[in-house]
């Protein structure tokens, strides 16, 4: 049962409320971490593709704890105690932005505060969502397990309303992160005590925004949509949590914001629609047409429930050499991103930041990214989306000992999360589980996995392991290639215009699987080191550093060129956006400064390739 809120107090009393409550902090008192909505960080909704009206952000200030024996459990930290440490929600503790910048390893880390479920919300389900936590989350509520969640990049949700009080109530989450484990994927988080070479600070804990929502007994799910350019049409598919008795639900497209397609269907665990336009709009690079989307469900002529989204009309295909978007050839023109920030790392401080790196690449004259080596958050996604910005979304593979047999399972539990929880954005047009792995694979692991992607997700493109060997024949063959000199770099790829073709590999196992004509995509190559003033002997980039900035970008058009003007070259991703700590091979600073006039990458990068003419 909740109870009542107390009456709206007056200014002043409402001011002395306040100023007694920063003298008890100051002296030393801990506060309840109540929701003052100006002070939460990241306040923006973190699942825009399913959007409710009501929710509540749990960001924040927490209390926090390093358990560096591992054993808080023993000590009862799930009652509330032995936090010694205040600690920014949702941004994790080696961060500035935490508050806490611990850079050392921290096996287990703990997180507590209060809060309040709001009185409207009476007879309604609970539900407690942490949109990202690395790596394996224990969750109580008022002192008793709520549930457990083992993967450090995907969301999960769990309904608490039974473990509620009516005041407040105790959330207390304890994190564990192995990264030296080997049993846990990590990405590009350094195994060692600081950065070196391509692995950065370690992400420890909650990185992403937690949450409340509330919800009915039977509620709308998910849904997922199936476009069909050709037809000009798309298919929606409806989940309910649980098969409802009665009831209707309804579906609503919209255009420019008016009504354009309703819908009505008897409610059933999983409802279909089709849905046809007279004259469909397609989503497209730079041109990103979002039809808006509303699903009720209702009984009676009573709304139970609405979620909010959106979706494109979208397709990409291979054909033969070249990838067709919406039946046109297009070139990939792409750019490493991974999603690295100097203040937050894997968070990024504001969701302007996040937006801020997509206009960044655009203006560069590159049409999207890789999403390298981790799975960006849904907010990435949704302006993606908005921007008219292609990506290939991957997983943070590094780190995991593949050659052991229990890692296919580590592996495909969490991939498949990350796949699922993606499909439905129009931006989003291949998968890559894997990148630059080599010989010493457990036996059928990749290919299990590329297989389970495909199945997950027929309607994508999927590269098996970017950049490493081709164990089975993907929808897309890739290399990688930082070979700075022109000619050579040139050589390794006019071979494709070869009959029968002469194909550049990364590793001698991928020798054994013949290139079957299909499009060939220099995934990694440039990366050319540029940092001129800076005095890190620790900096590195791909090559010798170019004595000029003239060099500079002559060595980069031409090495873009060799790729764009080949016509038996299908796209390249161009190492890398921005620099991260140590790598100073970025366009841009770290700090997302312009190293150079972006107008000329544009210019240079925006040519037509010769597979598109």
């Amino acid at each position: 049962m909740i109870l009542k809120a107390r009456p709206k107090l007056t200014s002043l009393i409402f001011f002395i409320f306040i100023l007694f409550f920063i003298i008890l902090y100051a002296t030393g008192f801990a506060l309840p971490s109540y929701d003052l909505s100006e002070d939460i960080p990241r306040p923006e909704y973190p699942r825009p593709e399913k959007a409710r009206a009501e929710w509540v952000n749990l960001n924040g200030w927490w209390d926090f704890a390093v358990d560096y024996s591992e054993s808080g459990e023993e000590k009862e930290y799930f009652k509330g105690k032995g936090f010694d440490q205040r600690i920014l929600v949702p941004f994790a503790p080696e961060s500035p932005l935490s508050g806490i910048g611990n850079l050392d390893f921290m096996k287990v880390v703990w997180y507590k505060r209060t809060f309040r479920v709001p009185e409207a919300w009476r007879r309604k389900r609970i539900l407690l969502h942490f949109e990202a936590c690395d790596y394996r989350t224990t969750v109580w509520v008022n002192r008793k397990k709520a549930g457990e969640h083992e993967g450090g990049y995907t969301p999960f949700s769990l309904d608490i309303t039974d473990l509620l009080t009516a005041s407040d109530n105790l959330l207390v989450v304890r994190a564990y992160d192995d990264v030296r484990s080997r049993l846990q994927p990590t990405g590009k988080q350094s195994h060692r005590l600081h950065s070196y070479s391509c692995l950065y600070r370690r992400t420890t804990g909650i990185w992403q925004t937690v949450w409340l929502e509330p919800v009915p007994d039977i509620h709308i799910e998910d849904y997922r949509v199936f476009p069909d350019v050709d037809n000009g049409e798309a298919r929606i598919v409806v989940h309910m949590n649980r098969s409802p008795a009665e009831g209707e639900i309804t579906l609503l497209v919209k255009a420019a914001g008016k009504e354009e397609h309703s819908i009505r269907k008897k409610a059933d665990p999983a409802v279909s629609f089709l849905v046809k336009f007279k004259k469909p709009k397609l989503w497209d690079i730079r041109q990103p047409h979002l039809y808006g989307l509303d699903i009720v469900y209702a009984h009676q002529g009573k709304e139970i429930d609405r979620i909010q989204g959106y979706f494109g009309l979208r397709k990409v295909e291979a054909r033969g050499k070249t990838i067709y978007l919406n039946n046109r050839p297009v070139f990939l023109r792409l750019v490493l991103d991974q999603g690295f920030y100097p203040d937050g790392i894997y968070t990024a401080p504001t969701e302007e930041v996040l937006k801020q790196d997509i206009e960044i690449s655009l203006g560069l004259g590159f049409d999207g990214a890789r999403l390298h080596q981790r799975v960006f958050e849904r907010r990435f996604l949704y302006w993606a989306d908005r921007l008219g910005y292609i990506v290939w979304g991957e997983y943070a593979d590094w780190g995991l000992d593949i050659s052991r047999p229990e890692s296919f399972f580590v592996f495909a539990r969490e991939w498949a999360e990350a796949v699922e929880r993606d499909l439905n954005h129009p931006s989003l047009i291949g998968w890559c589980p894997f990148n630059e792995k080599w010989e010493d694979e457990f036996p059928g692991l990749i290919e299990g996995i590329y297989r389970l992607t495909k199945r997950l997700d027929p309607t994508r493109l999927v590269i098996d392991a970017s950049g490493g060997y081709h164990c089975v024949s993907p929808d897309v063959y890739d290399s990688h290639n930082y070979e700075q000199d022109i000619a050579r770099f040139k050589a390794a790829f006019d071979g494709l215009l070869q009959e029968p073709p002469v194909v550049f590999v990364n590793g001698e196992r991928s020798r054994h699987v013949t290139y079957a004509g299909q499009p060939y995509f220099v995934s990694e190559y440039g990366g050319i080191w540029w940092n001129p003033g800076q005095k890190d002997d620790k900096a590195w980039g791909y090559g010798a550093r170019p004595k000029s900035e003239e060099e500079f970008l002559e060595r980069y058009k031409k090495l873009t060129e060799a790729l764009l003007f080949n016509a038996a070259v299908a796209g390249f991703c161009y190492t890398q956006l921005y620099d991260i700590e140590q790598e100073v091979n970025g366009l841009y600073t770290f700090d997302r400064k312009p190293k150079f006039d972006p107008a000329i990458f544009f210019r240079i990068n925006q040519q037509k390739a010769a597979i598109e003419r």
